[in-house]
């Protein structure tokens, strides 16, 4: 004779979803925390864009950018030159979320993950967001030594520069760098995606105006994606009327991007 325990005295296998797919403020702590501790992401998001700018944008910061002298209110080089670092630093921020989950694919860690109840698509937006935060850093770290070093803007183009750069650049190259991290496993995705944003940063006119490049590096920079969003963040500055053509170029790269990211997620969790 076999007798069933009550229902009430039956323990549960279920995996309990916890609220918000497991996302909390705490989580998103402890990641940019580890963030925060590499010292070698911290050198070239941070500390390397701030470095480039003293060493070129500085030297040219009463070179005036458009036909207004900088004594009387316009916009010197420098402050050209620090809006494209500060993006550098954003966009290298943004590729390292992707880089981090290729680490951790490689390790094993995201296999475990997948078998607690956090939700996988929360470990990626928590790593987004901490890697938009780190990027901020860079920004903003970039800005204030540019206002130290006497780079004079008005409040309008401070803001506008800045947040363009930043969310747009981590917007884009965030997707990029989450499709790397899940199709390459380990190192590869950072060392692939690094080589590949200063590439496209010299082909997209960040580093060079690409006045002053040959005609067909020209053509080839207006269908790179830093074109778009180096010619949006800089819009303020030079005052010129702003190409629909650069949101264009934006928009098509995010959508190839989150197409990318988003096949290569599925892919993935589907390894359990």
């Amino acid at each position: 004779m076999t007798t069933t325990a009550p229902t009430a005295d039956r323990v549960s296998l279920e995996r309990r979803v916890p609220p918000l797919g497991g996302f909390s403020l705490t989580y998103l702590g402890i990641e940019l925390k580890r963030k925060l501790r590499g010292r070698r992401i911290l050198l070239f998001i941070v500390a390397f864009p701030i470095v480039m700018f003293v060493i070129i944008g500085l030297p040219l910061r009463d070179q005036p950018l458009t036909a207004t002298p900088v004594s009387q209110g316009g916009p010197s080089v420098a402050a050209y030159i620090m809006v494209s670092m500060a993006m550098y630093g954003a966009m290298m921020s943004a590729t390292q979320t992707g880089a981090a989950i290729g680490i951790e694919r490689a390790q094993g860690w995201s296999r475990q993950l997948r078998l607690t109840p956090l939700n996988p698509l929360v470990n990626v937006v928590v790593k987004t967001i901490a890697g938009m935060l780190l990027g901020l850093v860079a920004v903003v770290g970039t800005y204030i030594t540019g206002a130290i070093s006497g780079v004079q803007l008005t409040p309008a183009q401070w803001i506008a520069t800045g947040l363009a750069g930043w969310l747009l650049a981590s917007a884009v190259f965030t997707t990029l760098g989450l499709m790397m991290g899940y199709l390459v496993p380990g190192e590869g995705a950072a060392q692939i995606t690094s080589l590949a944003i200063v590439l496209l940063s010299f082909l997209g006119g960040l580093f060079t105006p690409l006045s002053s490049m040959p005609d067909f590096v020209q053509v080839i920079a207006r269908f790179t994606p830093v074109y778009g969003i180096s010619q949006i963040a800089r819009a303020p500055l030079t005052g010129a009327g702003v190409d629909p053509l650069w949101f264009v170029n934006t928009v098509v790269w995010l959508a190839i991007f989150v197409a990318g990211a988003a096949w290569a997620f599925r892919r993935d969790t589907k390894r359990v």
